[in-house]
């Protein structure tokens, strides 16, 4: 994967946990960077280590078919997340619904799960090209903490004007970028 499809696909896994940085802080009163570095850390760590996960995990079934057709399983990956990020865009459920434990821990770490599921499939998607993912999920973890920390800090000043429509560029470009290599691999083009 070249550096700006890795730019892209970070700044797009980064879209959930963007928005759901900036719920959480248009919960807050007053202003607390240690809220934003703690959001930041978990989001940018859970980002990071789901490709890993994935990519091991997918390392492990390889073969002669998923060589012929992992860039369509990587799409396939790419083009559902990316769906369902745009599906729950449209149709948001609230994700910080209790503005007094927006910074639990434990609510926190349940964020950081559940926006980093999407980095799982992108795992396993890198693992079906052959690509690497050291580098690549250290980089996933770098942009997402800046977004989620970015997102923390916009919440606390914007509310909540920007958290649903990111999601939704998020996934668009996951769909994209899936589509990309389906045509990257394509024998006819």
């Amino acid at each position: 994967m070249n550096f700006i499809t890795l730019i892209f696909t970070a700044l797009a896994l980064s879209m959930d946990a963007f928005a759901a940085s900036l719920s959480c802080g248009c919960t807050m009163d007053n202003f607390k960077h240690n809220h934003c570095l703690l959001t930041a850390s978990l989001f940018g760590l859970f980002q990071g280590a789901m490709p890993l996960a994935g990519w091991w995990g997918a390392s492990l079934f390889s073969g002669s078919w998923l060589d012929a057709y992992g860039h369509w399983i990587s799409f396939a990956l790419l083009a559902f997340i990316g769906g369902k990020m745009i599906w729950e865009s449209l149709h948001p459920e609230g994700v910080c619904p209790d503005p007094e434990d927006s910074f639990k821990l434990t609510n926190l770490l349940t964020l950081s799960v559940a926006t980093s599921i999407d980095a799982l499939a992108v795992g396993i998607s890198l693992s079906f090209l052959g690509s690497g993912i050291y580098f690549e999920a250290a980089v996933i973890a770098a942009v997402t903490f800046g977004i989620s920390y970015l997102g923390v800090h916009a919440g606390h000043r914007l509310s909540h004007l920007f958290g649903e429509r990111m999601e939704t560029v998020g996934g668009i470009i996951l769909i994209l970028i899936g589509t990309t290599i389906v045509l990257d691999h394509s024998p006819l083009l």
